[in-house]
């Protein structure tokens, strides 16, 4: 219902938005307003070509372009403004004669926001006018997700002796990441960082759970008979990446750009950040009824998370693997670090 409500609002906002430009527009006789709107579209198209003629000036600066490569472009660029021109003119001019024709002087609210469109610019209170694409971008986005499972290394220890469930320990992560190219004309090596939030749980084996003794945290056997388990640390990191991998370079005539949608790589590097919270949920039933506990506090958990982090893959997909360089927990006679391995997705 409330979604239903929000549409109704935005469509009634943009007809009064439409109704605003008419009113707007009625100052002036159509006629009148469409003459003025060819020399605004005249106007744009060669300041168009312009941004152009310079874009390509300064490859040629660059050594990105020989002379007559230059030259063929801009001629293509002056031969695409023309035709725009005469184009948008066409349309103008035709809707000119149909009101002259007719002895009419008013457009009809569609008419008016074509001419808008034709002109760019303000639309709706928005900007409607092309932006420029850039020649070379460096610097791309990704979204990252990743899941898995996740297990302890305890010194002196075998994983195979962990107090933990293999299956049942997992761990997830989302965050942002931004890929930056570290040499101007290959794409061989990039830098990838971001911040991400990691969800990193442990749940213990044999009916344990975790204490807090004040001065360190030890894993209890519990009196109750639990069903559930489930201890887990929330934090926030900034995950630096150096990946390499191999590109397809798709070069047009005004940019070009590296693609690494199917290509091998390999990414290697750490992370950094802090602790959001730590927590732990039990699920037993105490004789008369499930009671479900949901505990939150510090756990002697060390507030300061690093450690290394890599990745394999092709394409957007990669397998993952992290390692916490500081312990779980603070001043414990155990020494306890976070490991996980899952699947990753990178999408741009």
């Amino acid at each position: 219902m409330k979604t239903f409500t929000y549409c109704i609002a935005l469509v009634m906002w943009a007809l009064s938005m439409v109704h605003c430009y008419a009113q707007e527009e009625n100052n002036n006789s159509s006629v009148e307003w469409l003459e003025n709107s060819r020399e605004v579209v005249i106007a744009k198209e060669k300041n168009e070509l312009r941004k152009e003629v310079e874009r390509i000036n300064n490859r040629v600066d660059n050594n990105e372009l020989d002379f007559t490569t230059a030259e063929q472009l801009k001629k293509e660029a002056a031969e695409r403004r023309a035709l725009n021109i005469e184009n948008k003119l066409a349309i103008i001019d035709n809707k000119i004669e149909l009101l002259k024709r007719n002895g009419e002087d008013n457009l009809t609210d569609t008419d008016k926001l074509e001419i808008r469109f034709l002109k760019g610019g303000d639309v709706f209170g928005f900007d409607y006018t092309p932006r420029e694409r850039k020649y070379d971008v460096r610097t791309t986005s990704d979204l990252v997700f990743s899941f898995g499972l996740n297990n302890t290394i305890i010194k002196g220890q075998s994983i195979d002796d962990s107090p933990y469930k293999v299956g049942g320990s997992r761990y997830a992560e989302i965050g942002l990441a931004w890929k930056t190219r570290v040499f101007k004309e290959s794409n061989w090596l990039r830098v990838k960082y971001g911040f991400s939030f990691q969800f990193n749980g442990l749940k213990p084996t044999d009916n344990r759970f975790f204490v807090d003794n004040g001065a360190d945290t030890s894993l209890e056997v519990s009196e109750q008979d639990l069903d559930k388990s489930k201890f887990r640390m929330d934090n926030l990191v900034i995950p630096v990446h150096f990946e390499f991998g191999p590109s397809k370079k798709i070069t047009k005539e005004d940019y070009f750009r590296y693609n690494t949608n199917s290509s091998f790589k390999v990414g290697v590097g750490g992370y950094a950040g802090i602790n959001l919270g730590t927590r732990q949920k039990l699920k037993f039933n105490d004789g008369s009824e499930d009671v479900k506990q949901k505990q939150r506090g510090n756990f002697n958990t060390n507030n300061f998370i690093y450690g290394l982090s890599g990745y394999v893959g092709w394409g957007d997909v990669s397998l993952y693997a992290k390692y916490d360089l500081n312990t779980i927990f603070k001043d414990n006679p155990v020494e306890e670090r976070n490991v996980s391995l899952g699947v990753r997705w990178d999408w741009d």
